[in-house]
């Protein structure tokens, strides 16, 4: 039968880039075996081409790979008699703690993690003392990790992947709760690809920094969460790119981060905390506050000063007289200045009504509404201590 192949004539002249390597069009037809053994030459010649030049142009095709990969129920359930095996749990009550895992999952709809940590605390003590602990107080809970917690040896002594499951359940439990200073302890040293969920780690991880305003170490979780969005829950990814919208923008010091500092803030008092960490937060707000006021007041004082110093130029100019000759101008006064006395109704907190309701309004016009009261009472108090 006919074979077509390149034209040998011109194999010399063969091209050194992908864009070029193509075929040549002049082709002629031999049915002789010499035909046949040239083309296939030919065509092993043309696929080493498209290797070399992939390799040499940097084919990222292979290169876009998830850091991270979704585990299917078999996959877990072998991770689970992995990390069984390590701590030396016998094989039947292996067997037994991998088929209620399996049926949790397959047979009533149970989340992974929950399913895990449910199989596994009727054989570990160490797991099922944590999680009546949860029950009782999820902060105790948490805080029963601490290297300084009596109980941080027997959870550390436990294998790898199961250290790092039970992790992932319990942090997930704190952000649910808003706790988010308790479960960061818990969940910032998890590798994600050693807990059988590794998308729960990156999206509750990254809700974490988010809700702390850790904007570099939440993008970082939750963009690494999308590296493989198609196997992400569908409200993790959404949430996830909702967040990254929200603090990506955010700058030190603005108007936004200050409102966050105000809800977080909220959310302390919410939960009945009254310590040290709130008092912390209050002060940095009314010092970000003082910051953003000077730097209003000196704007405001620059912009005086230059409309003043353009009317006494225009002034000028209108009433004085050109010279007759050409000649440097003299004066007669000494050149001293009369020093300017700062009145007290000049400060910030005696400001007259009028400029005290416009630095307000650009104070608080880009926050919501409820934040303009904090505010208002903030210049209220600075008024009270200056009288």
């Amino acid at each position: 039968m006919p074979v077509a192949v390149f034209n040998a004539s011109r194999s010399t002249d063969l091209p050194k880039t992908w864009a070029a390597a193509q075929p040549s069009a002049t082709v002629w037809v031999c049915p002789t075996p010499c035909s046949i053994k040239f083309s296939v030459a030919a065509c092993v010649y043309f696929a080493a081409a498209i290797v070399a030049t992939s390799v040499a142009f940097g084919d990222d095709a292979f290169e876009r790979r998830s850091s991270w990969q979704r585990y299917d129920v078999a996959q877990m359930s072998q991770m689970l008699r992995s990390s069984l095996d390590e701590i030396g749990v016998l094989p039947l009550a292996m067997d037994q703690a991998s088929e209620q895992f399996i049926a949790a999952i397959e047979k009533r709809d149970m989340d992974p993690l929950d399913a895990y940590v449910a199989s596994v605390r009727r054989i570990v003590p160490s797991v099922d003392a944590l999680v009546i602990s949860t029950e009782m107080s999820l902060a105790q809970a948490g805080a029963s990790i601490d290297p300084n917690a009596p109980t941080y040896g027997e959870i550390e002594s436990l294998s790898k992947t199961l250290r790092m499951t039970l992790r992932t359940w319990l942090g997930r439990e704190l952000v649910r709760s808003r706790l988010y200073d308790e479960a960061l302890p818990v969940i910032a040293e998890v590798d994600a690809t050693e807990s059988i969920d590794p998308a729960a780690v990156l999206f509750y991880r990254g809700a974490c920094y988010h809700a702390l305003l850790m904007k570099t170490e939440a993008l970082a979780d939750l963009r690494r969460l999308l590296e493989n969005e198609d196997e992400s829950p569908i409200r993790f990814t959404r949430t996830a790119q909702m967040m990254i919208a929200d603090i990506k923008p955010l700058k030190e010091d603005s108007l936004d981060e200050i409102s966050r500092i105000m809800t977080d803030v909220s959310r302390r008092l919410d939960l009945g905390r009254t310590d040290e960490e709130v008092e912390k937060r209050e002060q940095q707000i009314i010092d970000k506050l003082t910051k953003l006021i000077d730097k209003i007041e000196q704007q405001q004082q620059q912009q005086q000063q230059n409309q003043s110093a353009g009317g006494q130029n225009g002034q000028g100019q209108q009433q004085g007289t050109p010279m007759e000759d050409s000649r440097i101008a003299g004066a007669n006064g000494n050149g001293d200045v009369d020093p300017k006395q700062r009145k007290d109704g000049e400060g910030w907190g005696n400001l007259p009504p009028a400029q005290r309701q416009e630095a307000l309004q650009q104070i608080s016009r880009d926050l919501p509404t409820h934040y303009r009261e904090a505010i208002e009472a903030y210049f209220r108090k600075l008024a009270t201590e200056g009288k």
